[in-house]
């Protein structure tokens, strides 16, 4: 698309007034999405869209402009007007470009692009079809249909090019049932850096029945009581707890700016012995998955926390050179009209070595939670609340009935800290995690664990 002697031009132009780094952010990206609701198809979307960014990193700062044109002399202004924030002395800047190599790739079976369109719309209409016919309750179907093909090219002043191909694909179903004035929600989705084939183990009219499921299956709990108690996560709940109770506390920029619990801790315990948390982009096919981030930096697996000891965060290129030290690959931006952040990628904690029925078996009483809702986090104190959209009571030992309302209401150092029991097996959910207005692909993953003792907000009796 452009020329790498260019692109050389450009960088040199960039960094005229000084600076100690520039990059180039060159981005294609293809999207096609189906959304079918009340029974009928309401949106079949495709598109293109493409543009390039152009960053200087001068004394502590970030200059950042970007463009969707792609004329030489529109570009030259471009890197003109970045290089104004630097004021140093002009310089020549000699840049010797090597083209980076992957140390992890993706396996992509079947391009998304390579199936019709029609196929897709009968995908969705499966999943419509399944969640009607399984219960005269079921008020509101919906379900969507999403891929996209990233193609990224990273330039930088450090004489490195970095290419990257990314190809999402994601599908989910949402229900909503109704009995009366009690009215419960269904939600199913499955996605990852994965084709078509994504649908040959997750089919959607098998998804649409788990939603319609749950949902028809709250209208009938009973509804959670308030209090106290042991809770147990189930790994098929997913890892957003940890995304939202340890993960955003660990992205460099919020440490560096003191709005975490976690920041300037390195190196003390803030989680139990037996948690061990990692960021991992590295893992085949998952959403949070590439091969390069979004400065060319090759994707990793940081090990964050270390059978409960802070081992380190989560780094961009400047939350880097902030602390003189080096990227760890969570450089990521929604498109090239936003600079890079720091943000999470795969994000789970490690197995432990318990079954997961022993670890439900270690409870009298309390709550078993299988999916999780909605939440928020307060990175700065670790005060949490999370909603729970499908809930066990755990009675004797036992996993009895489902209950609804639940919320968990806690502290994400202090949760961390007494978990007493982790399971060997292990389960992901999906997501797009938002951050100062972007919104990047993630997935988050825990096995079964135990917290001993937590607020559980429900109804008082």
């Amino acid at each position: 698309m452009i020329d790498d002697q260019v692109l050389q031009r450009l960088i040199k132009r960039t960094l005229h007034n000084g600076g100690e780094y520039a990059d180039i952010f060159i981005e294609q990206r293809k999207t096609a999405a189906i959304q079918l609701e009340d029974d009928r198809i309401e949106k079949v979307t495709t598109g293109s869209n493409a543009g390039i960014g152009i960053r200087l990193i001068y004394n502590g700062k970030t200059a950042y402009a970007y463009s969707n044109d792609f004329s030489e002399s529109v570009l030259m202004d471009l890197a003109v007007t970045v290089s104004k924030a630097a004021s140093g002395n002009s310089k020549d800047v000699v840049i010797d470009m090597k083209k980076r190599h992957p140390d992890t790739t993706f396996v992509i079976k079947t391009p998304p692009e390579a199936v019709s369109i029609s196929f897709k719309v009968d995908l969705v209409k499966t999943g419509n079809n399944a969640a009607r016919k399984f219960d005269s309750r079921i008020r509101q179907v919906n379900v969507i249909y999403r891929d996209s093909l990233q193609k990224v090219k990273v330039y930088t002043s450090d004489g490195y090019v970095a290419e990257d191909e990314r190809v999402y694909t994601l599908g989910l179903v949402q229900v909503v049932a109704a009995d009366g004035d009690v009215v419960q929600t269904g939600y199913e989705p499955v996605g990852g850096l994965i084709g078509y084939e994504l649908f040959e183990d997750n089919l959607m009219d098998m998804m649409a029945i788990k939603a319609a499921r749950r949902a028809v299956m709250m209208l009938g709990a009973r509804k959670a009581a308030g209090g106290r108690m042991t809770v147990v996560i189930s790994s098929e709940a997913g890892g957003t707890m940890i995304h939202e109770a340890i993960g955003h506390g660990l992205e460099a920029d919020l440490a560096q700016e003191g709005l975490s619990v976690y920041s300037g801790k390195i190196g003390q315990q803030v989680a139990s012995p037996l948690v061990t948390v990692v960021d991992d982009a590295t893992l085949q096919n998952k959403r949070g998955s590439f091969s390069f981030d979004d400065e060319g930096t090759p994707s990793k697996r940081n090990v964050l926390v270390d059978k409960g000891i802070l081992k380190g965060y989560m780094y961009d290129r400047y939350t880097a050179m902030k602390d003189n030290t080096l990227s760890t690959g969570n450089g990521r931006r929604e498109s090239y009209e936003h600079k890079p952040i720091p943000r999470m990628t795969n994000t789970l904690i490690t197995p432990g070595e318990m079954l997961p029925e022993e670890v439900v078996r270690s409870v009298s009483n309390g709550l078993l939670v299988k999916k999780m809702g909605g939440g928020q986090v307060n990175t700065v104190t670790g005060d949490f609340v999370f909603e729970v959209q499908e809930g066990y009571s755990i009675e004797d030992r036992e996993v009895c009935e489902p209950l609804r309302g639940a919320t968990l209401i806690g502290n994400g150092p202090d949760v961390l800290k007494s978990i007493d029991m982790v399971a060997s097996d292990f389960g992901f959910s999906i997501g797009t995690c938002g951050k100062d207005s972007q919104g990047v692909p993630v997935s988050d993953a825990m096995p079964t664990l135990r917290i001993p003792e937590i607020v559980v907000g429900g109804e008082v009796k």
